[in-house]
């Protein structure tokens, strides 16, 4: 099972254990994280789920479709490794990935 570390916009980490085939959304929420509101509960209407993927790990990740793409537009604090949790589906090749949590969801 793979390891993500969310870190917010203190610095404050979380390590949780997920389980491949959940959302990164999923795997947030499920294991308390705080600053992934995901309103919506991964429908990919609402952009709450916003989060800043490591740039180490950027690369690595299928990029964003275009709902998820125009839907990251309405998101606040946008940066170029802004992606919506709830669309990023965990694989056992993430272990060790790191997950930045905007300070507009706190």
């Amino acid at each position: 099972m793979p390891t993500i570390t969310f870190i917010n916009h203190l610095g404050h980490s979380h390590e949780v254990i997920a389980v491949a085939g959940a959302s990164l959304m999923e795997t947030a929420v499920d294991n308390g994280v705080t600053g992934v509101v995901a309103d919506c509960g991964g429908a990919c209407s609402c952009a709450t789920c916003h989060v800043y993927i490591d740039p180490d790990w950027i690369a690595r990740l299928p990029g964003p479709d275009a709902s998820e793409q125009e839907l990251l537009e309405f998101a606040i604090d946008l940066k170029d490794n802004s992606r919506l949790s709830c669309q990023i589906e965990i694989t056992e090749e993430m272990d060790s990935m790191v997950v930045h949590t905007p300070a507009s969801q706190y």
